[in-house]
């Protein structure tokens, strides 16, 4: 398979390796709604995130929708073609790897992108989700109408590069239109409701399918040269009995077979998508006028009626969303309509200032976009985070830099997925589902050694507030045995070993 290259790729391919594993820091303040949730807005740098989130769900994300920066001339301060274009394709690579780790194994993943870099991505995209995954180039009409501007084409497209983790992935179906429904019809008034004349034509060979017929005006019918009846003559004339053959509104014309619109299936998606069906650059800002008032703030937000689509396609309800560029907190928006969990990443302040007062909207049941179309009333919740230390420094060891509170939040945020709802200040962290959580490390029992109280004694366990349920202990060692560990019903979990960053 040819191979895309460009300058300093190997540093690129290397860079997953080097990103160091932070810890993920609740801002509980800045999260809305229902405690319980699994939704997550992250602000911070997405590859550093990305990394954050492997060791929590790698494997379980149902569908990763992202619209990266474009690299156009207005991408990057100043721009240089050849320099610019190898920077793009580096911030890609290693957040592509990351992503492909996070998908589940009946996952995809869609990349929006223009002309500039969608050829260069399908390349790379081939390398990283093996060309095999490849399932679609899909083509969004982003405008509603020409830019007479243009020095030489108006651009009247985007494209949505659409790769699965496995070849064997199998979209849904989309729901009927009224569109796709109106060319159904009754010509005949038969009880059966709304049908199509379907072509009674095989093209393959089929055994039974020579025969002459005659129809009810006594004019008799052959298949075409070449050309076979789709059904057996038996069958053609069970059909007929039955009342599911049209032969024309005056009996002489070919027999067709009725297809009754109650007997079809939803429709197979298309890889043209309309801007009357999924919305136009125009529709997204004229929803973020609606949302914020200052359009400026984001040059290409995507409506959420294409957000509803491909979550449509490629979720169901309870599935988990990712989406690593957040930009002005679409996806997130229409996934929590959907009744979809989502992580969102943005760098920016805005995931602060757009990103989490979007998603407040919403769950106090903000109307716009694909609010009535889905019955959107509002409800549920998300949690709020940044980047915190990195857990490990370049020994193995927990970073010095991170305090008892912070490494007793991540580890409870890693057991349970669920943001500790206070500051940590004693080696009990709570109950969760009936299982207690215990951290010993930095002497948080009170001796003035550091390393003192790290260790799972008789003494410690007696210090520990009781739970007679199972239990979870961190700390650096145990002098417990098996025997005894299984008979205290105690999980002990080593640092740093255990502790879920590798």
């Amino acid at each position: 398979m040819p191979l895309l290259d460009w300058l300093n790729k190997q540093d690129a391919v290397r860079t997953v390796q080097k990103v160091p594993y932070r810890l993920l820091e609740a801002v509980p303040e800045l999260g809305v709604g229902d405690t319980y949730t699994d939704n997550m807005l992250i602000q911070g740098d997405n590859l550093q995130a990305l990394k954050a989130l492997l060791p929590l769900y790698a494997g379980k994300v149902k569908c990763i929708y992202i619209d990266p920066p474009y690299n156009t001339k207005s991408a990057f301060t100043h721009y240089d073609d050849n320099l610019e274009h190898s920077l793009w394709l580096s911030l890609m690579y290693p957040r592509l790897e990351l992503l492909r780790e996070l998908l589940t194994e009946d996952g995809s993943i869609w990349v929006s992108i223009d002309d500039n870099e969608a050829h260069y991505l399908k390349v790379m995209m081939d390398e990283v989700f093996g060309r095999k995954n490849f399932v679609a180039n899909l083509i969004w009409e982003k405008a509603d109408s020409p830019r007479n501007s243009a020095r030489q084409f108006s651009s009247d497209h985007d494209h949505i590069l659409l790769y699965s983790k496995n070849p064997d992935w199998i979209p849904n179906k989309l729901e009927r239109t009224e569109e796709a429904n109106s060319i159904y019809k009754n010509q005949d008034n038969d009880p059966r409701g709304l049908w199509l004349p379907g072509d009674p034509y095989a093209n393959k060979p089929y055994s039974k399918g020579l025969f002459s017929i005659t129809g009810p005006t006594g004019r008799e019918f052959s298949p075409p040269p070449g050309r076979y009846w789709r059904i057996s003559e038996e069958k053609l004339r069970e059909f007929d009995a039955d009342g599911r053959i049209w032969w024309g509104p005056k009996g002489d014309a070919r027999p067709s077979i009725k297809r009754y619109l109650d007997e079809v299936s939803n429709l197979v998606p298309r890889t043209f998508w309309k801007k009357d069906d999924v919305g136009s650059n125009r529709t997204s800002k004229n929803e973020m006028r609606a949302l914020f008032r200052d359009e400026a703030s984001f040059d290409t937000p995507k409506p959420e009626r294409l957000l509803k689509r491909v979550l449509e396609i490629a979720t169901n309800p309870n599935d988990l969303i990712l989406d690593s560029f957040l930009g002005s907190g679409t996806t997130a928006a229409v996934a929590h309509k959907m009744n979809r969990r989502y992580i969102g990443i943005e760098m920016g302040e805005h995931a602060q200032t757009h990103c989490q007062p979007r998603l407040k909207k919403v769950i106090e049941g903000e109307q716009g976009g694909i609010s009535k179309s889905v019955n959107w009333q509002g409800g549920g919740g998300f949690h709020y985070f940044r980047l915190g230390e990195t857990i490990f420094d370049e020994y193995g060891s927990i970073n010095h830099n991170v305090r008892f509170a912070e490494l007793a939040a991540h580890i409870w945020f890693c057991e349970t997925h669920v943001p500790l709802a206070k500051s940590a200040d004693s080696p009990f962290l709570g109950i969760y589902n009936d299982t207690a959580y215990y951290l010993l490390y930095n002497g948080i029992l009170g001796d003035r050694r550091p390393q003192s109280g790290n260790v799972l004694t008789q003494a410690v366990l007696d210090s520990l507030p009781k739970h007679t349920g199972r239990k979870i202990i961190y700390g650096e060692a145990s002098r417990f045995g098996k025997p005894r560990l299984e008979a205290e019903h105690i999980i002990f979990k080593q640092i740093p070993y255990d502790v879920r960053a590798v």
